[in-house]
This record gives C-alpha cells, structure tokens and sequence, in this order.
C-alpha cells in the first residue's frame, strides 16, 4: 500500500475511536504484532501479540474511572510508516486527571499494523496505576 493509502487507513480508524469505537483500529492490528510501551511503567515493554498488549490496556482500563476519550491532532505517513499524535482525557479511580499526550509510530504491511512503538508521559501512567 502506498503511503497515502496507509494514512488513510490509520487516519479512518482513529476518527471511529474519536467517537467513542475504537473496534476499527483494533482490527487493523495484526495478531503478532510487537507493539513496545516506552519507559520503565508496569506496562513498559514489548508485546508480541495483539492479545497480550489487549490485557495490558484492560489492566490499566481498570485503574480509569471515565472512559477514555481521545483527540487526534495529527496523522503523518511516510512509505509503510504511520505516525499518530493524539491526546486523551479520562480520571483516574485514584482521582488523577489522565490527560495523556501519545506519539504511537507505527509500520504497516499489507494494511496491518505489524509493529508499534508508543510514545507517552510514562510518569503519568505511573500515577494513574498506583
């Protein structure tokens, strides 16, 4: 796929979960995918499978006493690269406002997201699971 046709596909699944699914990125996310959480939270490490980076987020989805919303402030795409900037809002059970700021860089084969690298405050996840 071209680089505009994998923007597209990135782009389209994003502005579902803006609206509250976020099913259609999910199904673009292949099943051995290694998607790697930057820092050194709970939560930091690479994944080698869709099912186990799904566990980690239900983890931290259980420290959230909102439900997570986000923003997307920009899409970029170079070649099989996708770069996403988004914020999201949501509180936490313990009271912290999470209002993240991510970075997710993802390379795409075949319209499947084969690999991720996300880029966030880890500090703030921190917070949110203590």
């Amino acid at each position: 796929m071209s680089a505009a046709e994998n923007k597209k596909l990135i782009a389209d699944a994003f502005a579902a979960w803006s609206h509250g699914d976020g099913r259609p990125f999910f199904k673009l996310v292949a099943d051995d995918v290694h998607w790697t959480v930057t820092g050194s939270t709970p939560i930091s490490r690479t994944y080698t499978s869709k099912k186990d980076f799904r566990n980690a987020l239900q983890a931290m989805s259980d420290h959230l006493a909102t439900e997570l919303k986000i923003a997307v402030r920009d899409v970029i795409a170079d070649g099989d690269k996708v770069a996403v900037q988004f914020d999201s809002h949501a509180r936490g059970k313990n009271g912290v406002a999470y209002d993240q700021t991510y970075c997710w860089v993802m390379r795409l084969e075949q319209g499947r997201v084969r690999e991720l690298t996300a880029y966030l405050d880890t500090e703030l996840v921190s917070r949110l699971l203590a």
